[in-house]
């Protein structure tokens, strides 16, 4: 199996730190089989890697250019106060291609998701059935997000040995495999409810195998949801499983799928001590106009607007005010809204790694009751469920009856005290209290606006989530140096095939760029992001 897995990696030649790989093999104490099977470490190793690498913990700069300097401004969550590159980099469409190749390398490097569950396969698939069954999870949960970055990805033949090259999977054909992978584990998880083996090496849920189930059935109804304008058969096929599951989906806050790393998160070093991220401008113009009492969770006040959030509009440009690029970042960080105290911050940092909520359990639930979809009930009793769960989970509920039944607030105009010409109209009137006499489209643009203020940071699925829908309304970029390639207001959907898969494994990138059915820019859409309205 060793062999199959670094054959797999030489095809793929990702970015990878080969040591964490090593130490699953080889004990430079010299510890035996024998006794890494007495403490289970041979099945359960592996797992930690798993964990670490689908949003990644260390070193912090990966984890920036896996997801920060992408998904985390292309979604309206963050902007960087610097025009790295002389103000030519991915926020503004100059794709790089060193920085949008993590995306890719993180999970497929040696101590990536892939990698790992192949390990676990092939140590548990036969005698620990139930440790395999959370790997299929994990890896689902790692690989949707792969296959939403860039579409078409190595997927079923990962691994795969005597090849001239590694062949890719359709975006449908990974999304088909995973609804399959899903179904399968919590089939196995069933038999047990708790296995006491796996509860150190489970950083979520403790070895709780309940929890587990109902993580695998929230995420088969998001990725349900996901397909739902291109093939809506399936969609509510999947959907209603997940609906009608006796497990039920995530709750309440306790469900949260937090992955608990014991290692500050980096957005704190990104925040604090590089100062390269701050709020963005659409961020501030929904928060600030629904005076959302969340926001003085999520972000700090800014210093230069005493008392407001203030945001910076994604793709900066270089500005001529300032002499270098170092000047013009510190006048932003400076002024503009850092990451909260009380959530992400160098003074009260968290270590958990939030990549699902119960809040986003209901507003799933929300948006099936919109399309129909049996066992989803009412639409607005789920939206004002999310709204109900998200403030309890940044314990603002106090001011949670004003808030859901307001609907007179809308978004802002946004106004950069420092660049004139960045400023611009709020892009949105859509209130907060739902309204049971608006159209589907308009009850779903609230639906996902406070979806997307729910799942903060989670950069990558609110920009999945932004694509698929079309909400919340977002900025476009400051600037916009595709050359062509993105309109500004349809804005950027994927990421180009990575540099270390064009050198490595060009054939294969050829036939992925097939598979994309578009040219492989970041202005062609996935498989599932379908132009038009939603209903």
């Amino acid at each position: 199996m060793k062999k199959t897995i670094i054959t797999a990696f030489v095809a793929l030649l990702v970015f990878s730190c080969t040591d964490d790989f090593e130490a699953l093999n080889t004990d430079p104490n010299g510890v035996t089989d024998q006794q890494t099977e007495a403490d289970f470490f041979h099945i359960g190793g592996p797992f930690q890697p798993m964990f670490l690498n689908i949003y990644r913990y260390d070193p912090a700069w990966h984890t920036q250019l896996q997801h920060n300097l992408n998904a985390d401004t292309f979604c309206g969550y963050m902007a960087p106060p610097r025009p790295f590159v002389n103000g030519a980099n991915t926020t503004n469409y100059a794709f790089q291609d060193f920085w949008d190749q993590f995306p890719w390398d993180v999970p497929y490097s040696e101590r990536g998701v892939m990698t790992n569950a192949a390990i676990v396969k092939e140590r548990a698939e036969k005698d620990f059935p139930l440790m395999y069954a959370i790997a299929k999870i994990l890896r689902v949960e790692a690989m949707h997000r792969v296959t939403d970055v860039y579409g078409p990805i190595v997927y079923s033949q990962f691994g795969v040995e005597g090849a001239s090259f590694v062949t890719y999977d359709s975006q449908k054909e990974v999304y088909y495999q995973f609804f399959t992978e899903l179904e399968e584990a919590m089939a196995t998880l069933s038999t047990d409810v708790t296995n006491r083996q796996f509860v150190e090496f489970d950083l979520v849920y403790g070895g709780e195998f309940s929890q587990w189930i109902k993580f695998a059935n929230t995420l088969r109804l998001r990725l349900a949801l996901r397909i739902s304008k291109v093939e809506p058969a399936k969609a509510q096929l999947e959907g209603e499983k997940s609906l009608a599951h006796s497990s039920g989906l995530l709750e309440s806050n306790k469900d949260n799928f937090l992955i608990k790393g014991g290692a500050t998160h980096p957005l704190t070093i990104f925040n604090s001590s590089w100062n390269d991220v701050r709020m963005n401008a659409s961020m501030e113009s929904i928060l600030e106009g629904y005076d959302d009492p969340r926001g003085n969770v999520l972000f700090e006040d800014s210093n230069i607007t005493p008392g407001q959030l203030k945001g910076i509009r994604g793709g900066l440009p270089v500005l001529p005010a300032y002499n270098t690029e170092i000047e013009q970042r510190d006048a932003y960080n400076a002024a503009f809204s850092r990451l909260g105290d009380a959530y992400i911050s160098d003074r009260n940092p968290t270590t958990d790694i939030q990549l699902m909520t119960a809040s986003e359990a209901y507003f799933l639930k929300a948006e099936a009751a919109l399309r129909g979809w049996t066992g989803a009930g009412d639409a607005q009793t789920n939206y004002e469920m999310g709204i109900t769960t998200s403030f309890a989970q940044h314990e603002v509920s106090g001011e949670l009856s004003d808030y859901i039944t307001d609907n007179t607030s809308t978004a802002i105009d946004y106004v950069d005290p420092l660049n004139a010409s960045s400023n611009i109209a709020a892009v949105s009137n859509i209130t907060i209290a739902w309204n049971g006499g608006a159209t589907n489209e308009e009850k779903l643009e609230k639906i996902i606006t406070q979806k997307w203020i729910a799942m903060f940071p989670d950069g990558q699925e609110a920009w999945s989530e932004f694509r698929r829908t079309g909400y919340p309304k977002l900025f476009p970029p400051a600037v916009n140096n595709s050359g062509g390639t993105i309109d500004s207001n349809i804005q950027v959907r994927r990421l180009p095939f990575p540099a270390s898969q064009r050198a490595a494994n060009p054939q294969g990138v050829e036939q992925a760029r097939t598979l994309l059915e578009g040219p492989d820019h970041g202005g062609t859409r996935l498989w599932w992001d379908i132009a038009g309205g939603n209903f």
